[in-house]
C-alpha cells in the first residue's frame, strides 16, 4: 500500500507549491482537490483543461517530486435542491472526468449528494428515521427521482471517458453514508464503478466497526483517507454523537477529527490495515488533515510517520515470504491429491 497525501491539507499552498511540500514530506501519492471554495481551491480542472502551460507545469511537478496522482477529489452536492449549486458540483465532476482522462487517471473522489424533501425544496434534507410516514416518502422520492437517474447518467459519462473507479465517500449528511446504502447504489445503477473512498473517522463517528466494514466492501474499496477521531467519552454519555456545534468550538462537541493516531491507538490502526490487505486493497492511504490541536505541516509529518509504521510493504516476491511458502504448500497438496485420485 502506498502512502498519499490529500492536498486539502495544505490549503495555503498553490497546487505547485503543494507538490513540492509533498515531495519534500516523501509521500507516494497525491489526492488533488478540487474544491469550489475559490478561495482554497488548488487545481481547477476546467482551467488546466484550457491552460497548456499550467497543465505541464502541473505534470512537470508530479514528476520531479516522483508523484503520482491517487485520485482527483470534487466534494460537492450535485444533487442539490439549490440548483446554482448542484450545477456547480456537477460540471465540476464532468471537469474533473474529463482531466483525469487526459493525464491518465482512472479514479476520482467524490459525494453522493444529498437532494431536498421535494421538487420544491431549496434545502438538503438528510432523512435518518422511519417515523413519522413523511419520511419514507421522502427517502423513496429522493432516491428514485433523483439519487439513482443522476448516478446513471454521471457514471455513464465517466465510463465513456475512461473513469473505473468512482470512490464515493461516506459520509453522513450524504444519501450514501454506510455500507447498505453504497451498495444498493451500485446495485441500483448497475454499475461496479461505483465504489467507495473508505474514512474511517466518518464510521468511527457512527459506532461502525471498521474491520466489519472492510470485509462487508470487499471489492468495492477504491480509495482510503488515513484520519482519526477522538471522543469526549463525557459528553457522549450526556448528549450523544448528534452534534450541531462548529468545528470551530472543539471543546463542546463529543467528537472531533485527529490526526491517525491521536484518537485511537497505532495497534488499533495497524489491525485495520492488516484487513484491508487481507482483504485485497492495495492501493492508498491518503492522509487527510482536520485535527485543530496542530499546524498542518506538524500534523502532515506525524500522520505520515505514524502511518508508515502501520502499513505493511509487499513481500510477494520475496522467495522466503509466508505467501510462497503456502503457494509452494498447496501445490504440493494438489499434485498429491491428483496423484491419489
Amino acid at each position: 500500500m502506498k502512502t498519499g497525501l490529500f492536498s486539502n491539507a495544505r490549503r495555503d499552498l498553490s497546487l505547485i507549491e503543494f507538490l513540492d511540500y509533498a515531495g519534500e514530506l516523501g509521500v507516494d501519492m497525491v489526492e488533488i482537490g478540487c474544491g469550489e471554495e475559490t478561495g482554497t481551491r488548488q487545481c481547477n480542472p476546467s482551467a488546466l483543461l484550457k491552460d497548456e502551460d499550467a497543465l505541464n507545469a502541473f505534470l512537470e511537478a508530479l514528476n520531479r517530486n516522483h508523484l503520482e496522482v491517487s485520485a482527483l477529489s470534487c466534494h460537492g452536492n450535485p444533487i442539490s435542491p439549490n440548483r446554482d449549486q448542484a450545477r456547480i458540483s456537477d460540471d465540476l465532476m464532468r471537469n474533473a472526468v474529463l482531466l483525469a482522462e487526459r493525464i491518465g487517471l482512472k479514479t476520482i473522489v467524490c459525494f453522493s449528494g444529498c437532494p431536498g424533501g421535494d421538487s420544491a425544496s431549496r434545502y438538503i434534507n438528510w432523512v435518518t428515521v422511519s417515523w413519522p410516514m413523511d419520511y419514507p416518502e421522502i427517502y423513496k422520492w429522493q432516491w428514485n427521482e433523483v439519487l439513482v437517474p443522476y448516478w446513471k447518467d454521471f457514471t455513464s459519462f465517466a465510463e465513456a471517458h475512461g473513469i473505473e473507479h468512482i470512490a464515493i465517500e461516506l459520509h453522513p449528511g450524504q444519501m450514501c453514508y454506510n455500507p447498505e446504502t453504497i451498495q444498493r447504489l451500485r446495485a441500483d445503477v448497475g454499475s461496479d464503478l461505483i465504489g467507495v473512498n473508505l474514512d474511517f473517522s466518518h464510521l468511527l463517528w457512527q459506532r461502525m466497526d471498521p474491520i466489519l466494514v472492510i470485509r462487508e466492501l470487499k471489492g468495492m474499496i477504491y480509495h482510503m483517507h488515513a484520519k482519526d477521531i477522538a471522543f469526549d467519552d463525557q459528553r457522549v454519555r450526556e448528549s450523544g454523537l448528534i452534534c450541531r456545534t462548529f468545528f470551530d468550538r472543539p471543546a463542546e462537541r463529543p467528537w472531533n477529527f485527529c490526526i491517525l493516531g491521536y484518537g485511537h491507538d497505532l495497534g488499533y490502526w495497524r489491525k485495520i490495515f492488516a484487513e484491508l490487505r487481507r482483504c485485497g486493497y492495495e492501493y492508498v492511504a491518503s492522509i487527510e488533515f482536520e485535527c485543530e490541536l496542530t499546524s498542518a505541516d506538524f500534523g502532515c509529518r506525524t500522520a505520515l510517520r505514524n502511518l508508515q509504521s502501520c502499513l505493511l510493504t509487499d513481500n510477494s516476491n520475496d522467495p522466503l515470504s509466508w505467501k510462497k511458502y503456502v503457494e509452494r504448500i498447496r501445490k504440493q497438496r494438489d499434485e498429491l491429491y491428483h496423484i491419489s485420485n
